[in-house]
């Protein structure tokens, strides 16, 4: 068996200059957060978000989705009121634009 050697325990003046070296870094770090001019300096993280507007983002995201699926379901039933196929629609509306008919604009806002 391999004989372990006792850890040489650190002499009292060691762990004084470590202590006081610790402080010296901690009342640095504390002036730097006083001093105005090194308030840029200070790392932060992203900003933090308030619950409400957490709240309003899903409720317009609801919302938004709610539109989205009432459209669906009104192209759906426009389809089938007059028979029309997707592709059926999808040639309609090529043609439309190709003649300049129909103008490609996104949706509307």
């Amino acid at each position: 068996m391999k004989q372990r050697k006792a850890a040489k325990p650190e002499s009292e003046r060691d762990k004084l200059r470590q202590f006081q070296q610790l402080d010296d870094d901690f009342a640095r770090a504390l002036q730097d957060l006083d001093d105005p001019q090194s308030a840029d300096d200070i790392p932060t993280g992203p900003p933090v978000r308030s619950l409400a507007a957490m709240e309003e983002d899903d409720s317009a995201a609801r919302a938004e989705t709610a539109r989205q699926q009432a459209f669906s379901r009104q192209v759906e039933t426009l389809l089938s009121d007059y028979q029309i196929s997707h592709a059926g629609l999808k040639a309609l509306i090529d043609t439309l634009m190709a003649n300049g008919l129909w103008q490609d604009e996104g949706p509307a806002a």
